[in-house]
């Protein structure tokens, strides 16, 4: 029996999105949260799961809450860069860690935690396809990527929360529809940029991307990396007997199109 799952992206992708499917499909949210303490970040995020409806569609919304003390100007990185104010007058053994994980930092944490060697591996993969695309873009070495663009904690979370869930439920093999990316323009750090954002668009190299009218940014570079990652194949959703079917909401609500990833789990006997 080879147990596939199918993620049928006809609105993207996202970490949070990818999350939400795996529990609403049959995955632990307390296995999720005890897995997560082995990484020793507890106290800077807490996690909620809730159901959504998002154009008709009943799903699952994934949050990571960043805890205020720590990380209260946490989002302002996306808005400006006066440092002189935002990061230089508090205390800096309480902060620097936080908005400045570096993918180093990241990947010493992932290592040396007590996770599991398949949770690890497919984590180390994630980051490491980040990084390595963001190394490329702003042209510098890999080791010293910066994770405070993409909301460092969420992105831990996200990342390593889908490879705890997929090792939970026993996936193995990953199969995806072509990914759409959308269409628009996005703000990031740097100033406005087409969609897909530069990170997110060479993480998905060799990856079949689909065109969609749908405006905005359908796909994130956390989005992209899981696909990028772990799956093996693209295409339509395979023939197989469907055990669960799972729909993970994402932040965006567009008119006319469920912002909704769906998860469905199945099996092919003796493959």
């Amino acid at each position: 029996m080879v147990r596939i799952l199918y993620l049928d992206c006809f609105s993207g992708i996202s970490g949070d999105m990818t999350v939400g499917a795996l529990l609403d499909a049959g995955g632990d949210f307390n296995k999720l949260k005890s897995e997560l303490l082995k990484l020793g970040i507890e106290e800077e995020y807490e996690l909620a799961i809730e159901k959504v409806n998002k154009n008709g569609i009943t799903s699952s919304k994934f949050t990571v809450k960043l805890n205020e003390e720590e990380g209260n100007h946490h989002h302002d990185d996306h808005h400006h860069h006066d440092d002189s104010h935002d990061h230089h007058h508090h205390d800096h053994s309480h902060h620097h860690h936080h908005d400045h994980r570096t993918y180093k930092h990241i990947k010493q944490m992932i290592q040396t935690s007590e996770l599991n060697l398949n949770v690890k591996e497919m984590a180390l993969s994630m980051f490491h396809i980040i990084a390595a695309a963001e190394a490329k873009i702003h042209g510098t070495d890999i080791e010293h990527v910066h994770f405070h663009e993409v909301g460092a904690v969420d992105s831990i979370i996200d990342i390593v929360g889908a490879a705890i869930l997929i090792d939970a439920l026993e996936i193995d093999e990953i199969i995806s529809s072509p990914v759409p990316v959308g269409s628009g323009h996005v703000h990031i750090d740097h100033g406005i940029y087409p969609v897909p954002a530069p990170a997110t668009l060479e993480i998905l190299k060799d990856v079949p991307i689909q065109h969609t009218s749908v405006k905005g940014e359908l796909t994130t570079p956390t989005g992209a990396a899981i696909v990028k990652a772990l799956v093996n194949q693209f295409g339509t959703m395979p023939s197989m007997e469907v055990k669960s079917i799972g729909y993970g909401a994402g932040t965006k609500t567009f008119k006319d199109h469920p912002n909704v990833l769906r998860a469905v789990i199945g099996t092919i006997k003796g493959k």
